[in-house]
């Protein structure tokens, strides 16, 4: 694994904490459990991408990194759906007018869980991993 494919990794299992940490919390901040898990999923697509040497963008279109691993590797298009269900906790619920449903940051913890250990196995690292970082 390359330095700043493990640097992203870091920075993914960073998110990954926060969102088990707030998930925890009394009256746990839904919209913030939405934006980690959102936000670990995506610095783990970008570690993805930078270990295949896949040029992205900055960006938080997780939509877009998506299609950009799906030329490395199609397996990706079945995780569509689950993409698109976390690509709204990027920017959107931050702002009023929107509000995240605990049941929606359920499901969005619950995404990042799966998703992390597909991506962590294929970077090579363990599924589960309780300590955090890499």
């Amino acid at each position: 694994m390359t330095p700043l494919t493990l640097e992203w990794v870091n920075k993914a299992e960073g998110d990954f904490q926060a969102m088990q940490w707030l998930r925890q919390a009394p009256a746990a901040p839904c919209e913030a459990v939405g934006f980690h898990a959102q936000q670990c999923i995506e610095k783990y697509m970008k570690a993805t991408l930078q270990e295949a040497d896949i040029a992205f963008p900055k960006t938080r279109d997780l939509e877009m990194l998506l299609g950009l691993l799906t030329t490395a590797d199609d397996k990706w298009t079945e995780r569509r759906a689950d993409v698109a269900f976390l690509s709204r906790f990027a920017v959107e619920v931050r702002y009023p007018g929107v509000a995240t449903t605990e049941d929606e940051a359920e499901e969005a913890a619950s995404l990042c869980e799966t998703l992390r250990d597909v991506i962590r196995q294929g970077l090579g690292l363990p599924a589960e991993d309780g300590g955090g970082q890499a």
